[in-house]
Parts: structure tokens; sequence; C-alpha cells
């Protein structure tokens, strides 16, 4: 279904007329396909590089056309900052969606950890504090993400994070201000609070904090923390709190980021840290001023980029995460983007 998808002569040759330039397809999901794009300003011959997602209303089902893809739209035209993806412009053409937004030229945060491994515990904090930050901003709107995962986190040219993917996104209150909670499964199970994965009413702003939990966790350890083959068991073990840091990075990382990870991982929402409590924690206020050396290597003495090849790109090297295209999530509709 998603095949056909692709950008027809027509959209392509309207859509050049406008200064966007589709190129190949770098992504797919179920009712929209990625391609990588560039923007030709007509005042100058500088080029910007965008991913471009195209979205078909005539694919879609219609729950979702009439409730989630509505919200992503709003949300997408009322956000700026930052650590969340930069949405250059969205047209339409017909029954298709452009959504046009700034390419993540390091890809995804999971792509990132399957590569390198472990991630180093400074790197982690300087990562999850920009992750935080973002979220932060968005809950000030009373915004929700509800889908929160290390595919969802892009990492830009100089490696900072964007937030990406607000296909499940949605307002946390009514147009009286009265806080909503939520009811529709969201998200990946393996990044799903277990009242997600209970099937109860949930506050999405504390289901959002567990999966930063899940994130920083991943960063760390480079494996999950839950395994989500099996849902019955998968809130067995988040309810008892059956999860363990490996033990080759146990000794490795402070007893501080450990006690965070257990207080974000918190099954009981009433326990569980807010994302206010999580800014003002002292391990994610600690601050390191120089860069980590896992990030320095991909740099060279100016400070400039070196571009892999595409070999390198593919190469997966050798790591910790274990089942990591297992883990992978089928994409709904893929995002790669970042200001």
């Amino acid at each position: 279904m998603a095949a056909r998808l692709s950008p027809r002569n027509s959209e392509v040759n309207a859509l050049e007329q406008r200064g966007y330039l589709i190129g190949k397809k770098i992504g797919q999901g179920s009712y929209a396909t990625v391609h990588l794009a560039d923007y030709v300003d007509s005042s100058g011959p500088k080029k910007m590089r965008l991913a471009c997602k195209i979205f078909d209303k005539e694919k879609a089902p219609k729950d979702f056309l009439e409730k989630f893809f509505p919200r992503e739209l709003e949300i997408l035209t009322k956000i700026e900052n930052p650590h969340i993806i930069q949405v250059h412009s969205i047209l339409q053409r017909g029954p298709r969606v452009f959504i046009f937004m700034r390419y993540a030229d390091n890809g995804d945060l999971l792509t990132f950890i399957k590569q390198h491994g472990v991630i180093p515990e400074n790197q982690a904090r300087f990562w999850f504090r920009q992750i935080t930050s973002g979220l932060h901003y968005l809950h000030s709107k009373n915004i929700a993400h509800r889908d929160l995962k290390c595919e969802n986190i892009l990492l830009s040219r100089r490696f900072n994070v964007k937030l990406a993917d607000f296909g499940f996104a949605r307002f946390c209150v009514d147009h009286e201000g009265h806080r909503v909670l939520s009811e529709t499964y969201c998200g990946s199970a393996a990044y799903a609070a277990p009242e997600v994965v209970n099937g109860t009413r949930y506050n999405p702003k504390l289901s959002d904090v567990w999966s930063i939990g899940v994130i920083l966790f991943i960063m760390l350890n480079a494996s999950m923390p839950f395994d989500d083959s099996n849902l019955r068991k998968l809130l067995k073990d988040q309810i008892t709190k059956n999860w363990v840091f490996r033990s080759r990075i146990r000794d490795k990382i402070t007893s501080a980021v450990k006690s965070l990870v257990r207080q974000l991982l918190e099954p009981d929402v009433t326990l569980r840290l807010t994302l206010d409590r999580v800014i003002q924690n002292e391990w994610v206020k600690a601050k390191k001023e120089r860069p980590n050396s896992l990030i320095s290597s991909l740099f060279n003495t100016n400070g400039k980029e070196i571009t892999s090849t595409e070999e390198e790109k593919k190469a997966v090297v050798a790591g910790d995460f274990r089942n990591a295209e297992h883990k992978k999530s089928k994409p709904k509709i893929d995002t790669t983007d970042n200001p």
C-alpha cells in the first residue's frame, strides 16, 4: 500500500515550482513515505536539506483521519523549540499532504546506539537534558508526545537532540482548561508505561516521563529494560520492577543516575517523578563543559564534521544492543528531520 505513495510527476512539477526538489525515499510507514528533499530559495542559490513526509488521505482509515492526523498537523504548526523538529512547510495537493521538515544528518538515537554501543554517562546526561528540555516545552503547552522512543530521538549535524514524530501527540486539557486523561493505547510497548499497557485511563504527561526513563536506561545499557514480546509478562515485570543494569556497566555509572532511572521507571504514578522534578534532579543539572570524547571523535580538530562513507554508515558496529532489529518498532509514519 505505502509503496504507491511516491510523488507523482504532476506533484513533482508543482513542488519544483515552489522550490522543493523531491529525492529518494528514506522511510516508509502505513500511510506515508518519507523522501529526501531540497529547498531552493528563489532569492538565492543556496539549498536547504529537508525530509518530506508524503501522506495520502485516501489510504488512511477513518479514525486516523478524524482524530490523529488533524491533531498532528495542529500540533506541528504550534510548536517551535531547539530540541523539537522544525517544520519548514505543510502543503496539500488533492488528497495528498506534503510535510517538509529539516533533515536529521546523524539519524536517530537507536541507530547511533546500535553502531556505537553504550553511551558514556556524561554524553547520556547531555542528550537526556536536551530530551527533557524539549519535552518540558511540550508539556508547558499541555501537549503530550505519547510515542517517545529512541527512533523518535533525532540527532542533528552537531549531534543535538530533536524530538520527532507527533502522530500520537495530543493536548492534555480541554477547551475549558480542564485536564483530560488519555484512553488510547499509544506508542511502542517496550517504551509504554504500565498504566498504558494495562489499558487504564492515564495521565499522558506521566507516561511520557516513564518513556524517557526507558530511553535513559537504553543509552546507559545499550539494551532494553523490558522484553515486549509478551505483554502480560511485560506488565508484570514493569509492576514488580524486574529490570537490572547490565553487569558490565553497573560499576561504571554513578549512583545518582541509577537512582534517577529507578524513580523514572516507577510503576506507581503517585510516586513517579514529575517532569519538573526530573529537570531539577541533581544528576540532570550537573554540567560538563567539554563535549564527550565519543562525540568529539566524530569531528576533526577544526570542529567540522567528518563525513562517513556509505559502507561505514550501513555497518553495524559491534555493541551491546541485543536483538536491535527486533526491537526497532515498525514505523507508523516515519519522520527524519531536524532544525
